[in-house]
């Protein structure tokens, strides 16, 4: 997926704030993973729930020097309050609104953060189309799924909910990703400006 992170992440500039500097708070962010794609001189905030990514991020700020690391935060997304309104050029979120307690709770978050005129980039695997066998064994291996992927949902339509969050412009694709895995290939990416 990494082509389409690049894509997806291109045009991140767009959205540097008044301060000249690009300030993004990713939600969920695991380990740095997508550090690589940031523009340089990024000043990056992470909020994840686990304190246990803290050493994985810092190894992955370590080798991306390019970027400006501001702090990690230990929180859900769906209540971030260590953050304040209206203080991140954009947002980012990957592969976090399936395994989320409430899809509704954490774009209202992510809104509340987000400066007038911000972005929020999202990538996340999503339902299968109605009446196709993926969807079919979504539907069926979810409950185990759930239990074996830490939460995670095979089943979440979170198009819907980024459709309902009140965004200004939503620029949001459907896609099968080149994964192995069926189940997981359906995939939806883009951002929304606040």
């Amino acid at each position: 997926m990494a082509g389409k992170k690049r894509e997806l992440f291109s045009n991140l500039q767009e959205f540097v704030g008044p301060s000249g500097k690009l300030s993004l708070l990713e939600v969920g962010c695991g380990t740095g993973a997508n550090f690589k794609f940031y523009p340089a001189g990024c000043m990056v905030t992470c909020i994840d729930p686990n304190p246990n990514f803290e050493k994985f991020l810092f190894k992955s700020i370590a080798e991306n020097r390019h970027l400006q690391f501001e702090r990690f935060v230990v929180a859900a997304g769906e209540n971030m309050h260590q953050v304040a309104d209206g203080s991140m050029d954009v947002v980012v979120c990957t592969l976090v609104l399936c395994s989320v307690e409430n899809q509704e709770q954490i774009l209202r978050e992510i809104c509340r953060v987000l400066r007038p005129g911000g972005a929020f980039y999202f990538m996340e695997h999503v339902a299968a189309e109605h009446s196709t066998w993926n969807y079919f064994w979504q539907q069926v291996l979810d409950p185990a799924w759930y239990l074996l992927f830490d939460g995670c949902n095979l089943t979440r339509e979170s198009w819907k909910a980024l459709e309902q969050a009140g965004f200004s412009k939503l620029k949001l694709q459907h896609i099968q990703a080149p994964l192995s895995w069926e189940l997981v290939r359906p995939h939806i990416y883009g951002y929304a400006v606040k």
